[in-house]
């Protein structure tokens, strides 16, 4: 503790030499930090983009099998094949079967289109129509702002009905309440705005739609567009660490219930991609530090330089310690302990840029809407450690020169 006194004394004793000493740390330790925030920020944004809603895991029909070749006992090499084999229609009954696979607590089917929205000169470009089946609302968390959800009688009528999401609502009426019971346009035909809606926890890299969203009932997009009413099918697992178990299965079961002989359902995984992606930008994000952590080596050297200055300043305090009855060991701990200081603080001036620098960029977004740069706690302690290891390497040299230094010679020294 005591040295700890010295070696800010010291420190604040020279000022703008101390500032000037600490500036290489200060810059590699902020350039690191930041470096290291806005990377993991993208692999979070990425990791949440893809892995989507957890609880909801779509089946897809593939009709591309893959051939996986052997060399003995190890697998080098995968060929991809398609069949000619048409996509099955899924009926109520196949997709109530779905509740009985062990894990899928609900499901719901949706089918899609992009479309223009408009309202005399206003209008949304590229709106993502989404068509939903009647348990689509059991499941997902849909917050409704204004007007009311699907019935099952507009399921059975047909009902010309919309919901817009809380995006197209104010950009067409202003707002969400003025937008209920008004007429808007879609595909050159009249639709009822029943009901405006806003989404919990979407959005993102991922999401579609470059002017807003809205949602109809899957028959209504069906009998419009053609498509199927069941294209795309979701099923509800309660246990998130057993989505893409439960997923698997109920992909299996379809595949079962619908008698494909070669092609198959599956379900959308991107686990290998994340962890091929992940391990990538952490190479990239290591190679970057490392350029920047130059700054770190330079800032070493200068506080090795600068503690070999303070030695030559310092050598009859040196002495008279010495005269006084201090150790070798007490003068080599006491600059040592002195680099370290001075360094650890130009980590926390640097730790502090790096935050503030941090803070601009979410705040004015710099990195695009969903993506959000993090300093996380290990960096946190692990620059601070580096700083104060760093202090330690350097300042070896000038302490080892202090310590031995002859008491009766430094006593002399003018």
């Amino acid at each position: 503790m005591e040295n700890i006194k010295f070696a800010l004394k010291s420190v604040l004793a020279h000022k703008m030499r101390s500032l000037l000493t600490m500036l290489g740390i200060i810059i590699g330790i902020a350039s690191v930090v930041v470096i290291v925030a806005l990377g993991e920020g993208v692999k979070r944004s990425l990791s949440k983009a893809l892995a989507g809603d957890r609880n909801n895991v779509q089946l897809y029909f593939s009709n591309t099998t893959t051939e996986t070749v052997q060399d003995g006992l190890s697998t080098y090499f995968a060929e991809s094949q398609t069949t000619d084999e048409p996509e099955p229609t899924l009926t109520d009954g196949i997709l109530k079967g779905l509740l009985e696979v062990d894990g899928v607590s609900n499901y719901y089917t949706t089918n899609n289109n992009s479309s223009e929205i408009s309202v005399g000169a206003k209008k949304v470009d590229s709106a993502f129509i989404t068509g939903v089946s009647k348990n689509y609302f059991d499941v997902k968390e849909i917050t409704l702002i204004a007007g009311r959800k699907f019935t099952a009688n507009d399921y059975t009528q047909f009902a010309r009905i919309i919901m817009l999401d809380e995006q197209s609502a104010e950009k067409l009426f202003g707002d969400a309440k003025s937008a209920l019971n008004q007429t808007i346009t879609l595909n050159n035909k009249a639709y009822l705005v029943v009901g405006v809606y806003k989404v919990e926890g979407e959005g993102g890299m991922l999401n579609f739609g470059t002017g807003g969203a809205a949602l109809m009932t899957n028959t209504q997009v069906a009998a419009e567009t053609g498509v199927s009413e069941n294209a795309q099918v979701y099923v509800h697992v309660k246990d998130v660490s057993r989505s893409t178990e439960v997923g698997r299965a109920a992909a299996a079961y379809l595949t079962r219930a619908t008698h494909l002989r070669e092609a198959k359902y599956d379900i959308q995984d991107f686990s290998q991609f994340l962890e091929t992606f992940n391990a990538q930008l952490s190479g990239m994000t290591l190679f970057i530090g490392s350029v920047a952590g130059i700054s770190l080596l330079v800032g070493g050297i200068g506080v090795m330089n600068i503690m070999l200055v303070s030695v030559t300043e310092r050598t009859r305090e040196i002495g008279l310690r010495k005269a006084l009855g201090a150790t070798r060991g007490n003068i080599l701990l006491q600059f040592l302990v002195e680099a370290m200081v001075l360094t650890s603080l130009g980590g926390l001036l640097g730790l502090g840029i790096a935050q503030l620098a941090v803070t601009v960029i979410n705040v004015t977004k710099a990195l695009g809407g969903e993506i959000t740069a993090v300093i996380s706690i290990p960096v946190v302690v692990g620059s601070l450690a580096f700083s104060a290891a760093v202090g330690m390497l350097f300042g070896v040299l000038p302490a080892n020169k202090a310590s031995k230094l002859n008491p009766i010679e430094a006593l002399r020294y003018e």
